[in-house]
Order: C-alpha cells, then sequence, then structure tokens
C-alpha cells in the first residue's frame, strides 16, 4: 500500500483501515510533505521536509504526533510550522534530547539505558510505573553490568543466557524474563544508531521460563462470600473501592488516582485521564447505577474522614498523596483484591454474556480485526456500553447477595448494597431507614455508613 495520496481530513482519516504488518503512508494533497503513517494500532501524522547546506541536500522527518491527540486541521497547521523550520535548518525537536550515543561500538550498557530511557521512554510519555519497571532490571538486576560494552555481550550471547539462569534462581522466574525483554529491548534500540555491534541481539539465546496467566477469577459462586469479606472492612473508603473495582474492571492503579472533576453525573461517566498506555489511551468509564451509588458513598466517607483531600479525590486517604496508595488487604481478611478483581469482571462479564468485543471496549482493551477497527467507542458509550455495564453491575450485585445455598441465611454485613433502586433520570443514593421506612436525611445517611459496617465488624 505505498504511494497512496489524498486530500487529508478527519473523516478520510478514520476510513483508513489498519495496517496488518508494518506501516504505510497516505500523502496529502493539499500539502507537500504531509502525510499520516498508519500502523497495526496507531495513527500518526508526520512530515518529511527538506533543507540544504554546503551544497548538500539534508532530509529530515517528524512526526508530529497520534491522530488521537491532534485533529487534521491542527496537524496541518503544525506541519507548516515545522517544514518551513525544517527548510530553513533551523528545526530543533522540542522533546527533550536524548544523551548521543558513542559513534563506535563501545558504547556501554548504562549509556545505551540513558538514551532508550530519554528518547523512547520518556519521549513516548509512558508512565512513570513503566519506567521504575525498566530502571529496576537495569540498574538493579544488571548493575554490575552497567560499565560493560555492547558488543560484549553481542559477541557472547553466553553470558547473557547464564544471567538468565541466575535471576531465575534468584529473582524469580517471571522477573528474570522481564529483564531480559529489557535488555533486547535496549540493545535493539542501540543498533539503529551504533554501527559495529553484532547484529544478532544476544538475548536471542535465552530459554525463556514459562509464564502462566494466573487463575485469580472469581465466578458468581465465590462473589457472595468475597461480598461478605469485603463488607467487614472497617474502613469504609477502602471497602468501596475494592467494590468499585470489581464492578469496573479497571485497572486499581488509574482508579486509585481518580479525582472528584473526572466524575461527570450527567453524563453518568468517570474519566480515565492516564491509564496504562499513557495519555493517549484515556477513556470514560459508563457508570452503572450500583457503580454511582459506590462512588457517592465513597465520596461521603471521604468528606467525613478526610475533608480536604475528599475535595480533590473520590477515594480519599490519610497518606502523603491525599488518595488511596496500597490498595493490598491481608488475604485472611479480603481473599481477592487488585488485579485479581479485574480478572473477575471479565470473567462475570462472560458468565453475564456479554459479548467479547463489548468487554474489549469496556475495559478499554484495543480491539482486533479489520472489522472491529472501524468501531468508535465514543459512540457506543452513552447507550450500548452503559446498557451493557448496568446488565453486568446487575448480574454481579445479584450474585454478590445472593444466600447461601446450604440453606442458612446470609449475613447482612454491607446493608447499603440493598439501597433504593433510582432511574435513569435521577440519582438518589440514600438508603431507606428500615426503622421508619423513610429515607434518611444527609447527617444520618453519613453516620449510617460509618457505624454500620464497624457493627457488622
Amino acid at each position: 500500500m505505498s504511494d497512496l495520496k489524498a486530500t487529508l481530513s478527519d473523516k478520510v482519516i478514520s476510513r483508513l483501515p489498519l495496517s496488518d504488518k508494518g506501516q504505510y503512508e497516505v500523502r496529502d494533497t493539499e500539502l507537500r510533505g504531509f502525510f499520516v503513517r498508519v500502523g497495526t494500532k496507531t495513527k500518526a501524522f508526520a512530515v518529511l521536509g527538506e533543507h540544504w547546506k554546503d551544497g548538500k541536500r539534508h532530509a529530515k522527518k517528524v512526526t508530529l504526533g497520534t491522530t488521537e491527540d491532534l485533529t487534521t486541521r491542527d496537524a496541518r497547521a503544525k506541519a507548516k510550522d515545522v517544514l518551513a523550520k525544517i527548510a530553513k535548518g533551523e528545526y530543533a525537536e522540542e522533546a527533550k534530547k536524548a544523551p548521543e550515543a558513542p559513534p563506535t561500538a563501545d558504547v556501554t550498557l548504562g549509556q545505551a539505558w540513558a538514551r532508550y530511557r530519554v528518547s523512547h521512554l520518556e519521549r513516548k510519555n509512558r508512565s512513570a510505573g513503566t519506567i521504575a519497571g525498566y530502571a529496576d532490571h537495569v540498574e538493579r538486576m544488571l548493575k554490575d553490568w552497567l560499565d560493560k560494552p555492547l558488543r560484549e555481550l553481542g559477541e557472547n550471547p553466553g553470558l547473557v543466557s547464564q544471567r538468565h539462569d541466575e535471576l531465575t534462581k534468584s529473582a524469580g522466574p517471571y522477573a528474570a524474563n522481564g529483564c531480559m525483554r529489557t535488555l533486547r529491548a535496549i540493545y535493539n534500540h542501540a543498533r539503529r544508531g551504533v554501527r559495529g555491534l553484532p547484529p544478532e541481539n544476544p538475548v536471542m539465546a535465552v530459554d525463556w521460563n514459562e509464564e502462566k496467566r494466573r487463575d485469580v477469577a472469581m465466578g458468581a459462586v465465590d462473589i457472595s462470600g468475597w461480598m461478605t469479606e469485603a463488607g467487614r472492612l472497617r474502613n469504609p473508603i477502602r471497602r468501596e473501592f475494592h467494590l468499585f473495582t470489581v464492578l469496573c474492571g479497571s485497572r486499581p492503579t488509574a482508579l486509585k488516582m481518580a479525582k472528584v472533576e473526572h466524575l461527570n453525573f450527567k453524563d453518568r461517566v468517570l474519566h480515565i485521564p492516564s491509564p496504562k498506555g499513557g495519555a493517549k489511551k484515556a477513556f470514560d468509564i459508563p457508570l452503572s447505577r450500583p457503580m454511582i451509588r459506590c462512588l457517592l458513598r465513597a465520596m461521603r466517607a471521604g468528606s467525613m474522614l478526610h475533608p480536604d483531600a475528599a475535595k480533590t479525590w473520590v477515594f480519599a486517604a490519610d497518606s502523603e498523596e491525599g488518595h488511596i496508595v496500597e490498595q493490598k488487604e491481608s488475604r485472611g481478611t479480603l481473599s481477592k483484591w487488585g488485579n485479581d478483581l479485574r480478572h473477575t469482571y471479565r470473567t462475570l462479564g462472560q458468565a453475564a454474556g456479554l459479548s467479547p468485543v463489548d468487554m474489549h471496549l469496556l475495559m478499554n482493551h484495543s480491539v482486533k480485526g479489520v472489522n472491529e477497527g472501524y468501531i468508535t467507542r465514543s459512540k457506543l458509550l452513552n447507550d450500548h456500553l452503559r446498557a451493557s455495564q448496568q446488565t453486568l453491575s446487575d448480574f454481579i450485585i445479584k450474585s454478590g447477595t445472593a444466600p447461601p445455598k446450604d440453606g442458612s441465611k446470609r449475613e447482612r454485613v454491607w446493608p447499603l448494597l440493598a439501597a433504593r433502586r433510582i432511574g435513569d433520570d435521577q440519582l438518589d443514593p440514600t438508603p431507606p431507614d428500615p426503622r421508619e421506612g423513610k429515607p434518611l436525611g444527609p447527617r444520618k445517611a453519613r453516620a449510617a455508613e460509618a457505624v454500620e459496617p464497624a457493627k457488622a465488624a
């Protein structure tokens, strides 16, 4: 699919199919040098300009940003500015300049890592957690190799294989594999700018450890017991955090940093601005009625326990950051938490009858295949995806409040789950007063939320 031309617009670009393999380019017929590059997962705007110096022609290609970050109009305006700078020989990338790699094959692992960190990870806005993981592999697990030339590793792949065996015993099979993947990426990145390195990546000598996906998800029959455990937690904010995690299936790291400003009760969505993959993967979680009640209970408890932090954070806490930082619980207290609940969400979605494509969209996974690639998630958010979310939430709550199969009476440790059902046109989470049959006032409702779990515990 080479030498394609079109008058680029948002509509035209949205219809371009993702590449099955590699990349292809579509050049703009209006602005010379401006084009869109289409890969297997993303589409990005770029320019190709040239300038003359000392009688020689110098070409420069610059990526402007993805189609998710820029509209075609904004990208074209930016392209004109960049092309003008290239023509004058004045263009310098605004992004942070990476350390220059030595021109010979004497580049060390430490030097290659410094360049990879800046030019690949930081420049592409990888999350702090991702960068910290790479840094741990290089600066801790391969610390004694930081001054070792990459050429030496390339010529002696047995050293890499031996180190993998040692790490498997000392750090575990999964950590050893992860460390080798990092080394492989750094070596491949260095080869593009340093001539003389052996072309074959030394990590090819590694005999990879077998990795199995953890079997940690709960089924419908397990939710009732888990709900009892979670309902006994004394901290009402942490209790609601775990419930919301299983109701939305999002990664706990992103949920912990949810802000009040990210909530839109009118459109019934929670915006996740920086999930795994960075800002370009930002998305909105459609909120079911149980999810809204859960968030409101968490915010009410936060306003009582941490009033200052609760002005900013949905799941406020007495921490330096102001929000929940560590979601871990004792397994003896709560058997499943964190990503266990994300696995559970996917498992229960299948049990509730949701389609694989709907689950991909709800969990913000990339859909595969050409047909699915044409789906625009935002167009399904306010009706179809919210209805699917409501179906799954109802299934989870129904499973969680079901009586034990042995016929015994279920312990009622989470009374607020039986809150009055609300319609789509109202968001009243106030539970009924069992003594009077009337809704509690705001102050009594907050007191009930804080006291009831403590009594049950």
